[in-house]
């Protein structure tokens, strides 16, 4: 599964306690055995870049050990990205939590995991941009928790 990787996830990993914090380090756990391919992208180094210095040296540090492809933001992904904003998907302000979904679209990626409730992660998000994404001729990558990755048949 070819999975992009949203910035709040990043952030959750070091946040013990909190909702989705082991489901988020067993999500980067199943990278090293090949069970998930990891994509990020420049836009999530750019709102790392804001984060605090020690904080923004391990999120960085995350993208290392776990030999992450960094993706570049290009044209298509800016222009999907606008389309979201334009049809009040994502409000105008937060236009780079569009250009994650782009980003996932535009590459073929099979889901987003994103802890963004906000503006990612949920309903209205997820069927506007679905019918957007196939119109625009994308494939449309399924948004998610890190749970929704993880949980097995079984429950585990």
């Amino acid at each position: 599964m070819r999975i992009y990787f949203e910035t709040t996830v990043f952030n959750r990993y070091f946040e013990d306690g909190r909702e989705y914090s082991t489901e988020t380090k067993r999500l980067f756990d199943m990278i090293p055995s090949r069970d998930i391919e990891a994509f990020t992208s420049a836009a999530v180094l750019e709102e790392i870049n804001n984060a605090p210095e020690s904080k923004r040296r391990q999120m960085l540090d995350l993208i290392k050990r776990f030999h992450m492809t960094v993706l570049e933001v290009d044209q298509p992904a800016y222009d999907l990205a606008d389309i979201y904003v334009e049809m009040g998907i994502i409000p105008a302000r937060y236009r780079l939590d569009g250009v994650h979904i782009a980003m996932a679209a535009v590459n073929d990626l099979d889901c987003i995991v994103s802890l963004n409730f906000h503006h990612i992660n949920k309903l209205k998000t997820k069927t506007a941009t679905e019918i957007i994404n196939r119109m625009k001729g994308y494939t449309n990558p399924y948004i998610c928790t890190p749970m929704e990755v993880t949980v097995n048949e079984k429950g585990l």
